[in-house]
């Protein structure tokens, strides 16, 4: 008995909390529908059915439809539980010339809106509404003055109807003004002083609201009579922020003994309002509901959406869910997955298949150990193949070579695993990167193409060959890499481009002088003198060009590109090979007989000289068949006596006629068709140096009479004389200058 007495005590307690009139707010008496919108606890449209008098609303019948309507003026579109606010219809003001009268009226609604009281559960948004003014010469007003004091103005003027814009609310025919927080009544006026009529024919009314900014975009049409009106049909969504007022915050209201704590819902929360004093109350997370009423806060199904992996399994429990993952994987919270449970396999496979284990990785780890060396094997041949043996064997016999061997892993951390950016060029014989060494040195590091069977046995020794010049002439080769398929070079940086580009190319603009031009071709034949003649053994460059003559910071000739190169052969099947080069530099006599000779490179040389005298490529694709070949052009000009034809002419400009004919003549041997008859490589740098000093002393004077039967078989075509009233640096009264001392007069 004492047990029902207790409980009948807690159900009047209860319902004495509920009951402001008769009927308990979650009670069948009470309608929560009217029309098509829904009116949740605390709000009510029966008497006893809300919490309080301010959240009593009516539900009326306007034009054959239930509409529910706050204080009888507004009607009430939504109301939201969970953001505390209420959807309702503000009316528009329209403020219009009266042709009739010749004054301004209003015309609707007077403008405004009136909560009651600071007691009121309602404030006007201050987030989600603005004051909205339309015309083109509307100046609107809105205030509280019984209220926070607020005054604010709303203009907009518009002097062409062009300078309207859809969607465009900053001042030109609209205007929106924000309000401040604790706004529970305001009016709006318009001034009138400002007559519409009198300057804008296409525009005789203004309009001002307090409305809804995500349901407002202005549209041009709105400035014309009526409308903007006539669109919103009078009225237009406002937002009213809603709480509980009667205690300041939610700590006072749990603390208030005599008020009552709207948070009925043994799982909801107080949540303090953010416009003036009040709170409202909201579910806590994992329920969903009514959090106004006992019981109003129920459990949400979350796996009825499934927030677990899609292969694991949702269990749902009160206030929350579970997710739990097949035998074999375990859930991470983290990042919402089924992952291996690797203890759980282990033990389960250590304690059942515990030997099988063992052996499977036992298996695996064999593999990777057996696929390691395999690599390393692989890498060894390579450089097994490749002379490295060797290599190393020499540089621990001669500990002063200035030589490295690099690791593949090496030359990749220098490039950028070989990246298209650091390409500095590309050429038959392989690809050169710009690379940056684990000491900071730049370097040149050319990836070579397919080498045959017969280099890749004497790589290394021609390494050791070209790793022991040294001339400054000659582009430095620092050091290579064995242990892959194609060897790979690495030679120093040689900055400032190639002849080539200074001839022909991007570097053509710089418009570098004969005489330096004639210093670069004579510092590249001393270049290829040296690799001829004091090279041990001799070397063959195979592919002597201008784009294979870098030149430095100084502009100094520095010849590069070993690729096509040999070493001078020691019986006659080694001059056996196939043919390579370059189309326009090509040994005639080579192309007939695949030997390859130090004369070869003589060759070469001449068509760089050819290419110095007239600025011209030496083969061109197009044109007749005897114009396409630069050599060809220049013998026969040579041979009719007219080689001004094929001077450039800037060359024409810097330079004596003798002095270029000498060049000429110089260039004429070189290409001879026999091999037998071409200057040696050191004579012809001998001859370059003999015709720079003629170039450098105005007491020296040319004459074409001079003799050059050994040199032409036959009648000179020029040459030099010189008459001293001095002597060149370097020479003495007892050693002069001997015109005939140079290959010409050999």
């Amino acid at each position: 008995m004492q047990v029902f007495l207790q409980l009948g005590l807690c159900i009047v307690l209860l319902a004495a909390q509920y009951v402001p009139g008769t009927a308990v707010p979650g009670s069948s008496q009470c309608r929560r529908q009217c029309g098509n919108v829904e009116i949740p606890y605390p709000f009510g449209i029966d008497p006893g059915c809300s919490l309080g008098e301010g959240f009593d609303l009516t539900c009326e019948v306007q034009g054959g439809v239930q509409k529910p309507m706050l204080r009888s003026d507004f009607e009430v579109l939504n109301i939201s539980l969970t953001e505390g606010t209420a959807r309702v219809l503000n009316y528009i003001l329209g403020f219009c010339y009266n042709n009739s009268t010749g004054s301004m009226e209003y015309f609707g609604r007077y403008g405004g809106y009136n909560g009651g009281d600071s007691s009121s559960p309602y404030r006007l948004s201050d987030v989600q509404n603005r004051f909205t003014v339309i015309g083109c010469n509307a100046l609107g007003s809105i205030s509280d003055p019984d209220g926070t004091g607020y005054q604010g103005y709303g203009v907009a003027t518009c002097r062409n109807q062009s300078d309207l814009m859809d969607g465009s609310c900053s001042g030109i025919g609209c205007s929106q003004t924000t309000i401040p927080k604790r706004m529970y009544y305001y009016e709006t006026t318009f001034f009138h002083s400002v007559n519409t009529s009198q300057i804008f024919k296409f525009n005789r009314c203004s309009y001002g609201v307090l409305m809804e900014a995500a349901a407002f975009k202005f549209s041009t049409t709105y400035i014309d009579t009526n409308k903007f009106n006539d669109t919103y049909d009078g009225r237009v969504p406002m937002i009213l922020d809603w709480a509980v007022r009667d205690v300041k915050s939610c700590d006072a209201a749990k603390l208030n003994k005599t008020g009552t704590y709207a948070c009925l819902s043994s799982n909801s929360k107080c949540v303090d309002s953010t416009n003036d004093q009040g709170y409202m109350c909201n579910c806590t997370n994992g329920y969903e509901g009514n959090p106004y009423l006992p019981d109003g806060c129920k459990d949400v199904n979350e796996c009825s959406h499934n927030p677990c992996p899609s292969d694991g399994l949702c269990r749902n429990n009160v206030g929350g869910y579970r997710c739990s993952c097949r035998v074999g994987k375990k859930y991470v919270k983290e990042n919402n997955t089924c992952s291996p449970d690797t203890g759980l396999i282990i033990g389960i496979t250590m304690g059942l298949f515990g030997l099988m284990v063992i052996v499977m990785i036992t298996i695996f780890w064999g593999q990777m150990i057996l696929q390691k060396r395999k690599l390393n094997r692989v890498k060894q041949e390579y450089f097994r193949q490749h002379g490295g043996l060797l290599l190393f064997d020499r540089m621990k016999s001669e500990k002063g070579l200035a030589f490295n061997v690099f690791s593949e892993a090496e030359l990749i951390h220098a490039t950028d695993n070989f990246d298209s950016s650091r390409i500095l060029g590309k050429g038959g014989h392989g690809t050169v990167y710009k690379g940056i060494t684990k000491t900071n040195m730049p370097v040149a590091i050319k990836r070579c193409g397919v080498v045959d069977e017969r280099q890749k046995k004497e790589f290394g020794q021609e390494m050791l060959i070209l790793s022991q010049i040294n001339h400054k002439n000659v582009v430095k080769l620092l050091g290579c890499c064995l242990e892959v398929e194609v060897p790979i070079l690495v030679y120093e940086c040689v900055p400032n481009g190639t002849l080539f580009e200074l001839i022909h190319g991007k570097n053509q603009a710089l418009q570098i002088s004969f005489s330096t031009l004639l210093r670069i071709a004579h510092e590249a034949a001393e270049g290829l003198s040296f690799l001829h003649s004091y090279a041990s053994p001799p070397i063959i460059h195979g592919d002597v060009k201008t784009s294979n003559i870098l030149l430095d910071d100084n502009y100094m000739a520095k010849v590069s590109d070993f690729g096509a190169s040999i070493l001078a052969p020691s019986d006659k099947e080694q001059f056996v090979t196939m043919v390579q080069g370059t189309c326009g530099y090509l040994d005639p006599e080579y192309m007939q007989t695949c030997q390859l000779t130090d004369k070869s490179d003589v060759y070469s040389f001449g068509v760089i000289l050819l290419e110095i005298l007239t600025g011209q490529l030496p083969l061109k694709l197009e044109g007749p068949e005897k114009q396409r070949s630069l050599s060809l052009i220049f013998l026969s000009a040579m041979k009719e006596n007219n080689l001004d034809a094929v001077l450039v002419s800037y060359v024409k400009g810097q330079e004596s006629m003798e002095l270029l004919r000498g060049l000429a003549d110089l260039a004429k041997i070189c290409l001879d068709m026999c091999g037998d008859n071409r200057p040696s490589m050191k004579e012809v740098a001998d001859e370059l140096n003999r015709l720079r000093k003629l170039t450098t002393h105005p007491w020296v004077r040319l004459d074409v009479e001079t003799d050059a039967e050994s040199l032409l078989g036959g009648e000179s075509t020029g040459g030099y004389q010189i008459e001293l009233s001095g002597y060149p640096m370097g020479e003495s009264e007892d050693q002069p200058i001997n015109p005939r001392s140079s290959y010409y007069a050999r």
